[in-house]
């Protein structure tokens, strides 16, 4: 009896190590891209208790690894995800400002992954330009076919794909962009509403964060379908799901904005056969690891390859919470002229702005919100606080720096105090020095606003587009990692 017990034990094992190896050859991955949310959205991050997202946490919580300092390369869509699909900085990928196409050139890791056998689909939002569409054997994008959240055919596509190759998804969600859709599936009372410090609580404000945290509510729903079908098709053991947000939350203050509620977005990853060490990770992330790191996964050589951001395989299975030294943003045209960089460390921030003579409202989707109107009018009556007022502030510090421990929501500018004066020093020398390693560079004529900065109303400048950053350094045909 004991011998037959032992020899089942030993017959399991062996099973299991088999079904991991041959899993862990050919996974298949998909990667869920929350559209505009910033970390401290998502239930798991514990930062807010009004919103709700069992299905994300749960990824996290079944054997998933939680990053909480994970930054986005630019805090605007298309920059972001340019950056995601190459896994390069904004300025070298050649499309550093909004709805500017990826160039051919440029190699895109899901086409990779379809070279070496994988079944590519991307479902949803789709602005990274038509060249990207080589990476894809589908795409389906659009509101018509997506529906209001853009999830719609999630399900659809995992049962009708091909059953004999491996697949990789982009899933792109429209929740939590605005406009706010039209479906009402997902209501949130303005009572249960935490507003930010940077915006004035009134009833308009609170409906309109009703609304962005019932599309987050949405997204999560359909998260909770597909890993219901996953595990239905006995295929979510061999399934690596990343979630993550392209961008801050769409409010003033926050998207575009260099700041870490405008950069800092969730990051959610579980492969199944690698046990975590630990189920949330404090190092520093940038999105343009995210495409090392799936190529990996995969088995796929990159070769000398223009990737810029490193692996974290090694980080997963270590369990060191070390990676990153620095990280790099960058805050180009989206919507209104703008060029700063940033650099960000465990402890501090520091920003460069080329244009400080401007105000840094946020985008024209912000700009033209009820939260906005709220900030506008609580302005006439001289009733904001300085961070409610920091969006109108012209001209602006030509520096900033921030002590993250102290300030987490970087509110007071150091940049002129004498006890931070060598940690300034070092952090601008650090940025020049990646600035130069990437062949980053500050062009004469940059695209002008095409909208008014306090009414949203169109310019006469509407269409016309300067000048790329990074274009006079030829920043495309480097692959300098840089500064790590």
């Amino acid at each position: 009896m004991k011998t037959g017990m032992l020899l089942r034990r030993i017959f399991t094992g062996w099973l299991c190590a088999i079904c991991t190896n041959v899993f862990s050859q050919s996974p298949n991955i998909i990667l869920i891209i929350g559209d505009d949310i910033s970390r401290d959205d998502i239930g798991i991050y514990g930062r807010n208790p009004f919103i709700h997202t069992p299905n994300i946490d749960e990824i996290n919580k079944d054997g998933g690894v939680r990053f909480d300092h994970f930054f986005v390369t630019s805090s605007s869509c298309s920059p972001s995800r340019s950056s995601l699909i190459t896994g390069r900085y904004p300025h070298n990928t050649g499309a550093a400002e909004l709805h500017t196409p990826l160039p051919a050139s440029q190699v895109f890791f899901p086409e990779l992954l379809k070279k070496n056998g994988y079944f590519t689909a991307l479902l949803g939002k789709w602005h990274e330009g038509s060249n990207t569409s080589r990476a894809y054997d589908t795409l389906i994008t659009g509101v018509a076919l997506n529906g209001d959240g853009g999830e719609d055919q999630w399900i659809p596509m995992l049962q009708n794909r091909p059953k004999d190759k491996p697949f990789f998804f982009w899933l792109a969600s429209f929740d939590a962009h605005r406009p706010w859709g039209a479906d009402t599936s997902f209501p949130h009372a303005v009572e249960n509403i935490q507003v930010p410090a940077t915006l004035v609580d009134s009833i308009s404000t609170r409906k309109d964060l009703a609304s962005y945290y019932s599309e987050i509510e949405r997204l999560d729903y359909f998260v909770g379908k597909l890993v219901n079908e996953l595990k239905a098709q006995h295929i979510y053991d061999n399934t690596v799901i990343i979630f993550i947000g392209d961008n801050g939350r769409p409010f003033p203050g926050d998207k575009t904005r260099l700041y870490d509620r405008g950069t800092n977005t969730p990051f959610v990853m579980r492969v199944p056969w690698i046990k975590p060490q630990k189920q949330t990770m404090d190092c520093l992330v940038s999105a343009i690891d995210v495409a090392p790191t799936l190529l990996e996964l995969a088995h796929v050589e990159t070769g000398a390859s223009s990737i810029q951001g490193h692996s974290l395989l090694n980080l997963l299975h270590s369990g060191k919470d070390e990676f990153r030294n620095y990280i790099f943003t960058e805050h180009n045209w989206h919507d209104y002229q703008a060029y700063e960089r940033a650099i960000r460390t465990r402890d501090y921030l520091f920003i460069q702005n080329k244009l400080f003579r401007l105000s840094n409202q946020g985008p024209l989707d912000a700009v033209t919100s009820p939260s906005f109107r709220d900030l506008l009018n609580a302005k006439s009556g001289q009733k904001l606080t300085a961070l409610q007022d920091d969006i109108f502030i012209a001209p602006r510090s030509s520096e900033e720096l921030y002590d993250i421990r102290k300030d987490p929501l970087q509110s007071h500018n150091l940049i002129h105090d004498l006890h931070y004066s060598k940690i300034a020093v070092q952090l601008r020398q650090v940025l020049q020095q990646w600035e130069k390693e990437t062949s980053d560079d500050f062009p004469a004529n940059l695209t002008p606003d095409w909208y008014h900065r306090i009414s949203g109303d169109s310019l006469s400048a509407k269409g016309v587009r300067g000048i790329m950053p990074g274009s006079h350094s030829n920043a495309i045909r480097n692959n300098h990692k840089g500064v790590f």
